[in-house]
């Protein structure tokens, strides 16, 4: 049983109203600057030049920062308390954000980017630990809030963006976001100061040198893990179907099945909305059914019909292929809340957390661009479809094998024997 099956339930708000506002504000920060140019790059280039090549760099750079730097947060977290890490990721997005926005060149652009992917690389992977350290009682729930708000606050930027530019230029309309991770960091300020007072007792630091041990371990064993394998292929698989959809799928549907531009940025639309409900109910499904398996077949056969449906009958009832392609993505937000229920530590969480989110955004970023190259070298969307439907055996696969009741630090003391 995992610590959140344990753990006594108590009020949602008892004693961590703080520590609540605080992931939802993390959530609510952790894809707006994704979306935030690619509307107004014409309003860009009148300072900045970016050229076809600079355009599809900046595209890219989102997921690679967020696959390295998914990698490269367990070995922050070593040297800094989690609320310590949160303040400083969150730092970082203000100076990105503000980088971008009164950039000069391209260069101080693609740098600036990298500054605000890489703090949101960081976040993504601490969210699940933040959940198991201050909610282990409601993980279930408060993974779905912070995957919903993620989810929503991800749709916002390409909506404000023309209308702000109009009103008050690019450049606001690009760091008009450093205002909302400035707010985010006010509450984990409280709760930084709050752990210092805790940690009053000479040997606390001590104790915090023995904690970074225990992460050291961890972050070595979980390479060696078939769970983390497991749940970094069903994450990452399902993050190379969703970036190749969301770059691909109105030229796709335009091409396939005849609809016009209009109609085709509507059911981009709907691929987009149909997954915001599952990120608010799967988490807490998650924690309640005894058998996880039963979400993951339901993902997958969403995906397999949709996939079938574009490849086979693209002209007929093509809305519904998009919405069931859209309900196959709710395995992203079933992997973050398997992160804390396949740990019993937070150390565990920490090093799953990174594994899953470092190598899966890896595979999610060759998505578009394996997309791109098939159709480009076959002249139609036949072979790329067929590529994106022969990737759903692998997620099935990794995720039963996720699905089983097995726990990330079991397996390491089996190791040991």
């Amino acid at each position: 049983m995992t610590s959140a099956h344990t753990a006594v339930a108590r009020p949602l708000w008892a004693g961590r109203a703080l520590a609540l506002v605080g992931v939802v504000l993390i959530a609510i920060n952790l894809r707006t600057a994704v979306s935030a140019l690619s509307p107004i790059f014409g309003a860009i280039e009148v300072d900045v030049p970016l050229g076809s090549l600079g355009i599809g760099l900046l595209g890219t750079l989102p997921p690679l920062c967020f696959a390295l730097f998914g990698l490269l947060t367990p070995l922050f977290q070593r040297r800094l308390r989690l609320e310590s890490l949160v303040i400083v990721a969150l730092a970082a997005m203000v100076l990105g954000d503000l980088g971008r926005a009164f950039s000069g060149s391209y260069a101080m652009l693609v740098v600036s980017s990298i500054v605000t992917f890489g703090a949101m690389g960081t976040g993504n992977v601490l969210l699940p630990p933040l959940v198991k350290k201050y909610f282990p009682d409601r993980i279930g729930l408060v993974t779905s809030l912070y995957a919903t708000a993620m989810a929503l606050f991800s749709l916002f930027p390409p909506l404000v963006a023309v209308p702000v530019t109009d009103a008050a230029g690019w450049r606001a309309a690009v760091g008009l976001w450093a205002v909302f991770a400035l707010a985010a960091m006010v509450p984990w300020i409280g709760l930084f100061v709050q752990e210092r007072r805790r940690s009053e007792h000479p040997t606390s630091h001590q104790i915090d040198r023995g904690a970074g041990q225990s992460d050291a371990e961890a972050i070595g064993r979980v390479w060696r893990s078939g769970l983390a394998w497991s749940l970094a292929v069903m994450f990452g698989f399902t993050a190379l179907n969703a970036y190749a959809f969301f770059a691909w799928l109105p030229e796709l549907l335009t091409d396939r099945a005849g609809v016009d531009a209009a109609q085709a940025g509507s059911l981009l639309a709907l691929y987009a909305a149909v997954g915001i409900p599952m990120s608010l109910i799967v988490p807490v499904l998650a924690v309640r059914l005894k058998n996880i398996g039963l979400l993951v077949w339901f993902g997958v056969v969403c995906y397999l019909a949709g996939d079938l449906g574009l490849l086979l009958a693209p002209s007929v009832a093509t809305w519904l292929w998009v919405a069931l392609c859209g309900l196959g993505p709710l395995l992203f937000p079933l992997s973050l809340v398997l992160v804390n229920l396949r740990t019993r530590t937070q150390a565990g969480s920490v090093a799953l957390s990174g594994f899953m989110q470092g190598l899966g955004y890896l595979i999610g970023a060759s998505g578009p661009l394996v997309v791109g190259i098939l159709h480009q070298n076959s002249g139609s969307w036949t072979a790329p479809l067929i590529f994106i439907t022969a990737t759903i055996p692998v997620v099935l696969v990794a995720g039963l094998f996720v699905a089983r009741p097995s726990m990330l630090e079991d397996g390491w003391h089996r190791t040991r024997v």
